[in-house]
């Protein structure tokens, strides 16, 4: 089901909705830089029928993405997403929630983590409101500033502010297929799109499907939105961290052949934390919703079981 939600600034956030809104637990899904919510589909539709007893899951563009009000040079800021998913929670979320944020929404939970602690913390010893954490292809730190630079991703001028392959990648697309892109789709042109989105962006196999969809959700975002939250996203991960209380279940997931955040900076931000996993899904690159949801799937649905155990023992 779509749906709008109404933030305090004034901005509006497009939803879409599926399960009792009363459910003991929500999964909201938080997608990525320059994509937006139909990133999820796979997962938003096979989670339902995956997890023990019943749950509602929201998948949600992020400011300035998708169906949403559009950013600001004020606004697309890393904390504004933050503030923005905690507003969300409390509008659509009447139990517990498990947030699962992929890249840019692995890092939208970290700010909401560090701005809204109070959300993470059990109350009266019931549990608290966000109780569980899946982070997929998120990094953070000076390494990974450092490996986003070397793969040509980081701010390349302060003119664009856009991430030097994926500009390359769109001027290259707009010249092969004129202004249409997307919708002037031929078989040669298909193919030229496939090697190129699946070096910057898949794995070893990636559906021709799953590549169209990101194209047109790059397109869509694509120079205006991309070039907004660009400096904000490089200086976020220089600093970002995480901690969470003990007894908080955590995952991350990471791809292997992952080229903007590789394995070793998913686990190195999950380090120390009580209980965290991490996973490395083999062939896979940085588009893990759409390339391997069959993997990623367990991995939420463990968490979200661990969470809902918790309410139970807490009754």
């Amino acid at each position: 089901m779509d749906d709008t939600v109404r933030l305090s600034d004034g901005t509006t956030l497009h939803v879409v909705r599926d399960g009792p809104p009363d459910a003991d637990v929500t999964v909201v899904f938080a997608h990525g830089y320059a994509l937006d919510h139909r990133c999820w589909h796979y997962l938003a539709a096979d989670l339902p029928t995956a997890v023990d007893h019943p749950v509602q899951v929201v998948a949600y563009d992020q400011r300035g993405h998708g169906r949403s009000s559009a950013a600001t040079a004020r606004t697309a800021t890393v904390d504004q997403l933050g503030d923005d998913l905690a507003e969300l929670i409390g509008q659509v979320a009447r139990g517990s929630v498990v947030i699962v944020g992929h890249s840019m929404g692995g890092l939208t939970a970290l700010a909401l983590r560090e701005r809204h602690p109070r959300l993470f913390q059990p109350i009266g010893g019931l549990a608290p409101k966000v109780a569980g954490l899946v982070l997929l292809a998120t990094g953070a730190g000076e390494r990974a500033a450092e490996v986003r630079a070397a793969t040509g991703l980081a701010v390349e001028s302060s003119a664009s502010r856009i991430p030097a392959v994926i500009d390359k990648l769109m001027w290259d697309l707009e010249s092969l297929l004129g202004s249409a892109l997307i919708d002037l789709v031929t078989d040669r042109a298909h193919k030229a799109m496939v090697t190129s989105m699946r070096w910057s962006l898949f794995g070893d196999d990636p559906r021709q499907d799953d590549v169209l969809l990101t194209l047109r959700m790059i397109r869509h975002h694509w120079p205006k939105t991309m070039a907004l939250f660009r400096t904000a996203l490089d200086d976020y991960v220089r600093h970002a961290r995480l901690s969470l209380p003990p007894g908080t279940p955590a995952i991350g997931v990471a791809g292997e052949r992952d080229r903007l955040v590789p394995p070793e900076q998913v686990a190195a931000l999950l380090d120390g934390i009580e209980d965290a996993t991490t996973f490395v899904l083999p062939g896979t690159g940085h588009l893990l919703p759409l390339e391997a949801p069959a993997l990623v799937l367990p991995r939420v649905t463990a968490v979200v079981h661990a969470v809902q155990r918790r309410l139970r023992e807490a009754t």
